[in-house]
């Protein structure tokens, strides 16, 4: 913004400006002279006494300059004459003789083909910053060829050189600064991202950051995949407002903080609502925008919210490509705001895109053309994750040279059949109080556990968690009460649901105590377990079991 002209607007400039232009005139209205008394005799009395043009030396105009001068004539570019700065800088030169052979720093600087479109346009040229390497007149000049039409009779050209070495080393000195800076914080950046992508069971899922080109600052561009326990993952895209190592290093802790928070396994929006207030702590005057989405394979969907940030989008099976609802919320480090949640489906065979505003947004083009080609770019995207990335960058034409950060984020579910299918089963049960119920979710989780052909150890280890979750929630929790048992190919995972919103802890039973270790059973026998507050109020509490390596591929006898 011109600031200047934007504040001669402010309401009270014009008076002061026209009060400095009345007082400016007030002599001439007064009829006072502009000048002391007798000072315009003095002046021109010193006009009279300047020496006349013709009687001034051209020579020794040219000599006593401190830039280097060489005047050369023909087509042949013949040397005329060259000033003592120029035989202090080169050496001696001998006149008559070809610029080619007699001024080779000439050749180095490349002047020639410029000395030959001067002489043929009449018209100088200038060239900036070229350089002698070597010699004693080695250095950087800016060079102006001028010419000289009434030389002979060919004409010539006049080479004015001026050393610009210092503003030269200077100018090499920052720019190796930028590209020092630059480079420390693309290290930095790449460090904070995820040097590994984690891989939940049900998920397929493959991440490309590009930093921006060497003429574009380093941003804060950053994405991570968390697994959140029985069978959920979190998925985050974010982009931290401006660029630099300070960009880099506030996009490093709200990733930190990302992972913190994401272990507490509250909703969407309440990841974000943590996220804005420790955005403002970090900095007032930061903005980010964020994604966090958590996707759960017992649902089928991709639950998130959104600061600011651009929509998901998701491709099913038969190429249909659907957007998801507009941001949930403001950026990050604005306060004051309610996040909320959404979800979209994300059923078997379909990918989700999460991407940061580089991938789509091109100076000059309303952001929703960047959209559109997105989404026409991800409908023609097959393939495994990471060929959907690379796919994506080119059709956007995301280059090494690109302007800004692009981060993008693919995640598949992918639609299992065959022996594939025979790894992941699902088997529920709603559970009705009283009694009876313990028993039963009892037999329903070894009958399930016998079916899927489980080793006897672990059948029996999955009938006990079961039986101490479900026990666990008729004691402390209210209907409705639902047993979920679940098999990928890398997992047993046990889930109990009720209606009660307190979360289960772990504490220490006395030898006395009668009750209270059936947590710390679970968290004994289990690889690991974990609890939650679910959306429509109540919790869940799950166990998982790691499978041995050699857990057969389809169901079958086992010794």
């Amino acid at each position: 913004m011109n600031f200047t002209r934007w504040s001669s607007r402010l309401p009270g400039t014009q008076r002061r400006a026209a009060a400095r232009t009345d007082h400016s005139s007030v002599p001439a209205a007064r009829g006072e002279s502009a000048q002391p008394p007798g000072r315009e005799a003095e002046l021109t009395a010193d006009l009279d006494q300047l020496p006349a043009l013709d009687e001034l030396s051209v020579r020794e105009i040219l000599g006593s300059l401190p830039a280097l001068v060489a005047l050369v004539y023909g087509p042949e570019h013949r040397v005329a004459y060259v000033n003592d700065a120029y035989t202090a800088a080169f050496g001696a030169r001998s006149t008559g003789a070809c610029a080619a052979d007699e001024l080779p720093e000439l050749a180095e600087l490349g002047l020639f083909p410029l000395m030959d479109q001067v002489l043929r346009s009449g018209t100088p040229r200038t060239v900036k910053s070229r350089r002698v390497q070597a010699g004693p007149g080695a250095g950087s000049y800016t060079v102006t060829c001028t010419p000289v039409p009434d030389l002979l009779e060919h004409g010539g050209v006049l080479v004015f050189a001026a050393d610009v070495s210092d503003h030269a080393d200077a100018a090499e000195r920052l720019r190796t600064s930028e590209r020092r800076q630059r480079e420390t914080a693309v290290t930095l950046q790449r460090s904070l991202l995820p040097q590994e992508l984690e891989q939940p069971d049900d998920l397929r899922i493959a991440a490309t950051y590009q930093p921006g080109g060497t003429d574009a600052a380093v941003g804060g561009d950053w994405y991570d995949v968390i697994t959140l326990g029985a069978g959920r993952t979190a998925l985050v895209i974010g982009d931290v407002m401006g660029h630099g190592v300070r960009a880099a290093a506030v996009m490093g802790q709200l990733r930190t903080a990302v992972r913190a928070y994401a272990r507490l396994d509250l909703p969407p929006h309440e990841i974000l609502q943590l996220l804005d207030g420790l955005v403002s702590e970090i900095d007032p005057n930061q903005i980010a925008t964020c994604l966090y989405a958590v996707h759960d394979p017992n649902e089928g969907r991709l639950a998130y919210a959104s600061a600011g940030h651009l929509p998901v989008l998701v491709r099913d099976e038969d190429g249909t490509v659907r957007r998801a609802a507009d941001p949930t919320g403001p950026p990050l480090g604005t306060g004051g705001w309610q996040h909320t949640s959404d979800s979209i489906a994300l059923p078997p065979g379909s990918a989700a895109v999460l991407y940061t505003d580089g991938l789509v947004e091109r100076r000059g083009e309303d952001i929703d053309e960047g959209l559109a080609a997105l989404e026409r770019a991800l409908s023609g995207a097959s393939g495994a994750p990471q060929v959907v990335c690379d796919r994506l960058f080119r059709s956007l034409g995301v280059t090494a040279e690109h302007d800004d950060d692009v981060a993008v984020l693919v995640v598949q579910h992918p639609a299992r059949t065959g022996a594939a299918a025979e790894l992941f089963h699902n088997a529920a049960l709603d559970l009705l109080g009283g009694v009876e119920a313990a028993p039963r979710a009892r037999a329903f989780a070894s009958g399930v556990l016998t079916s899927w052909r489980f080793h006897v150890e672990l059948h029996d280890l999955g009938v006990m968690a079961a039986s101490e979750l479900v026990a666990n929630s008729l004691q402390h929790g209210t209907p409705p009460m639902r047993l979920r048992l679940r098999r990928t190919d890398r997992r047993l995972i046990i889930e109990v649901t009720d209606g009660d919103d307190h979360l289960p802890r772990r504490r220490r039973a006395e030898p006395a105590d009668e009750a209270g270790r059936g947590i710390s059973i679970i968290a004994t026998i289990a690889s690991s377990w974990g609890s939650r507050r679910t959306p429509g109020g109540g919790k869940a509490v799950w166990c998982e079991f790691a499978l041995p390596e050699n857990t057969p591929a389809r169901p079958g006898l086992l010794p």
